[in-house]
């Protein structure tokens, strides 16, 4: 939980920026296209030289220009149209306002504990917001329409651009979120998410809690969306940085791709101050595992000192053939927009969608971000108790009962340690319930739907079989 709470996210510096020092503009000039993210002809001049660390410069001068030029064109452009409903008859607003953590000493809880498992140390429960990580994982499927466009599109190189940018909105949450930390899955714990507005539907389970492994599993007729996420930490002294090291799926059915991928890096920068910020940097590689018609890579670049608020968050990417040339280029931040300009008509790809006018007040969740803990009474016999919408600690938070929050928290946690004396003295391990281990093509241990949840859901129904009790 500490670490966790040291945000989550992490530091600035060691940033890798080899998507442009790959390249020379030796190599630009004969070149076809442009390779990778360099455009010379409008940014730089011919350099010879040989030297890295001119290199280096000239590249980050060239990716800084083109940071700029996407960025204007995203601004300039008109909002992309969300393909979701604007009025879904979900609830707008949370029932509690955030609660104020200032008074809460980060510095002095590590050093009470040093030398202790910091994943192992409980957090007050201010620090929290009222969602926890299944929830915020399925978040990344808040733009589901880049998908369905995506198994629309005939062109694989176009098909490759927008799987690309819906894998970078999944980042878009983070802009506004940088003052709380998910609550952790205790181990069973579950959540669904069924969205007819986006057409798909989504169900997360806790499938281990040592190390924490959070695996998912989203399907609509357009795709299906699965990943298990696992995490190393890093701390710097001021920033925390998380390494994900579980991969992304998703495939096409239209078309028969699988694409999978690698997430970035994400940080947290002076994690001890009420000035906290986040941002993601690192490369990205979208693979198609069924053909090798094309690849995408992409860069998460980290902030240039002294760039001020225009040079965070920038992301830039490439798709290319099998022969290495750039077919695609697109770039632009992951909090304000994606444009491709080599599509036969340039334009923004994606736009998050604008933030309620309160978002501040309500831990910054967006309107999406507010509706994933509502719990209706339609929806409440529907679901397994260990869903996540039924965890005390949480709905408390939520309601801003801070107090009572804090003590169901210890509670909940306490339970989980006696049920894993219990299984420890039985010489048992706990068996998750949705998702079964397997190894994927590449001989990595990975976690995939047992595809019991939904029928269960509908014949006989969880309130009809053995559940765990959680709370």
């Amino acid at each position: 939980d500490l670490l966790g709470v040291v945000l989550g996210v992490a530091c600035f510096f060691r940033a890798p920026y080899s998507l442009f020092s790959y390249c020379s503009l030796e190599m630009i000039e004969r070149s076809p296209k442009p390779s990778f993210l360099c455009s010379p002809a409008k940014y730089a001049k011919r350099c010879r030289c040989g030297s890295s660390a001119s290199l280096t410069t000239t590249s980050l001068s060239i990716a800084a220009a083109l940071s700029r030029q996407y960025r204007a064109s995203v601004s300039n452009a008109h909002d992309v149209p969300s393909a979701a409903p604007k009025e879904t008859g979900r609830r707008t607003v949370l029932p509690g306002r955030c609660t104020d953590n200032s008074h809460i000493g980060i510095l002095s809880i590590l050093y009470n504990n040093i030398g202790k498992d910091l994943s192992r140390v409980s957090m007050p429960v201010a620090l929290n917001e009222p969602l926890n990580f299944l929830q915020r994982v399925s978040e990344e499927l808040e733009y589901p329409e880049l998908l369905d466009i995506a198994n629309h599109t005939d062109d694989p190189y176009q098909r490759m651009v927008y799987v690309a940018v819906f894998s970078i909105s999944g980042y878009a949450w983070a802009s506004w979120r940088n003052r709380y930390k998910p609550f952790n899955p205790v181990l069973g714990e579950t959540y669904e998410s069924v969205r007819e507005d986006r057409g798909f539907r989504y169900v997360a389970e806790q499938v281990s809690h040592h190390p924490p492994v959070s695996a998912c599993h989203a399907e609509s007729e357009n795709f299906t969306f699965w990943q298990d996420q696992r995490w190393k930490n890093k701390f710097w002294g001021k920033s925390v940085e998380i390494v994900s090291t579980g991969m992304v799926n998703v495939t096409l059915p239209r078309y028969g791709d699988h694409y999978e991928w690698n997430k970035a890096v994400t940080c947290i920068h002076s994690v001890f101050s009420q000035q906290r910020w986040l941002e993601h940097y690192g490369d990205v590689v979208i693979r198609n595992l069924k053909n090798d018609i094309c690849t995408c890579k992409m860069t998460f670049l980290k902030s240039r000192y002294g760039g001020g608020e225009s040079s965070k968050n920038e992301v830039q990417g490439v798709v290319l053939d099998k022969a290495g040339t750039v077919v695609h280029r697109f770039g632009g931040s992951w909090h304000e927009g994606i444009f491709c300009d080599t599509l036969p008509n340039p334009q923004c790809i994606w736009k998050p969608n604008v933030q309620p006018e309160d978002h501040y007040e309500y831990y910054g969740f967006s309107q999406y971000a507010r509706e994933q803990n509502e719990l209706t009474p339609e929806l409440r016999p529907l679901l397994p108790p260990t869903d996540t919408r039924f965890r005390p600690d949480q709905r408390l938070l939520e309601e801003g009962k801070v107090a009572e929050a804090d003590k169901r928290k210890d509670e909940v946690e306490e339970k989980q340690r006696e049920r894993r004396k219990e299984l420890a003295k039985r010489g048992e391990e706990h068996i998750p319930r949705f998702f079964r281990k397997t190894q994927d093509d590449a001989g990595r241990e990975v976690w995939v739907s047992n595809g019991t949840y939904w029928k269960i859901r509908e014949n006989p129904g969880f309130a009809n079989t053995t559940n765990l009790d959680l709370w």
